[in-house]
């Protein structure tokens, strides 16, 4: 027999309550009758027809004559049960969800809060598997509420990672499901690819740099792409070049620190070529810096 979907949601009596109401149909009666609408499908009593059928009593029934057959479950089952607000809003959110008639049906006319249903559609949507545990008692709606909530983060968290794989790497979703291929998996694939396109051009723009540098070495990408060595070692060797420039870089600087701070002293030599201060000052110089220091003297007796 075809069951209404709200009341399909209420549990049954237990094994031994149902022997027991089978047991007084068949010493009494059936008292009262099993409910149907026009159509034949029944909107209350199941416990009865099932206890009938143990008891083998033929059941008696009845139709409905009103016009909102959610409503009259609601209130033969809810309201008379010992339910509480979280296993009543969870039976009106998963009735909803297969029953478009139902899902039409006011909230807080069933008297669960939109809150609380709310809460409960989110369980129904994102951990089905606690339904059933909050309708039977067995677990609260609050903590199936957090454990939902948390299915629906690691569920948006998957399919960003899903989006991101799509756009940037659509060969490997063509391959997940297959060769055990996981997400995580061609998720991490992505990432090394990333990291493999970074480090080329790492080495390219270190490569450009040593060339306007002046440097006559061949290029680490071109070594790296003929195969004689890995972009790994591309990658070492161009680091290697960024950390000598940055030091000789360093020496230059403080070198022509040390000329300035000290050219004042270049500049008496200059302005007093011929005097006993001057020959004494050059003579005592390596022969280097002795050509060098004339040629700064001669230099700057020039602008004069």
């Amino acid at each position: 027999m075809k069951v209404h979907p709200l009341i399909a949601e209420f549990p049954m009596l237990s094994e031994a309550e149902l022997l027991g109401l089978a047991e007084d149909i068949k010493t009494n009666g059936q008292y009262e009758p099993i409910l149907l609408d026009a159509h034949g499908t029944l909107l209350d009593g199941r416990n009865r027809l099932a206890a009938c059928e143990l008891a083998s009593v033929e059941p008696r029934f009845t139709t409905y004559q009103g016009d909102d057959p959610a409503h009259l479950i609601w209130i033969s089952n809810a309201l008379r049960r010992q339910l509480n607000q979280g296993q009543r809003a969870m039976i009106l959110a998963k009735a909803r969800s297969a029953s478009k008639s139902v899902a039409r049906a006011d909230a807080e006319g069933f008297g669960v809060s939109p809150a609380r249903l709310s809460l409960a559609t989110t369980v129904v949507e994102h951990a089905p598997a606690l339904v059933d545990p909050v309708i039977s008692g067995a677990m609260g709606l609050d903590a199936a509420y957090e454990q939902a909530r948390k299915n629906k983060a690691e569920a948006k968290t998957r399919q960003a990672q899903y989006d991101r794989l799509r756009d940037q790497a659509p060969d490997l979703v063509g391959r997940l499901g297959e060769d055990d291929l996981t997400l995580a998996e061609a998720l991490a694939e992505l990432d090394r690819r990333h990291e493999e396109e970074e480090l080329r051009a790492h080495v390219r723009r270190i490569d450009d740099l040593r060339a306007a540098d002046g440097d006559p070495g061949p290029g680490h990408a071109r070594l790296a792409e003929d195969e004689e060595i890995d972009w790994n070692e591309a990658g070492l060797r161009a680091d290697r070049y960024l950390a000598q420039r940055r030091e000789r870089l360093q020496q230059v600087q403080q070198a022509l620190h040390l000329i300035t701070d000290n050219w004042s002293g270049l500049l008496h030599l200059a302005h007093h070529p011929d005097s006993a201060f001057t020959r004494e000052a050059l003579d005592v110089l390596a022969p280097e810096a002795r050509a060098l220091a004339d040629r700064l003297i001669a230099r700057e007796a020039e602008t004069r």
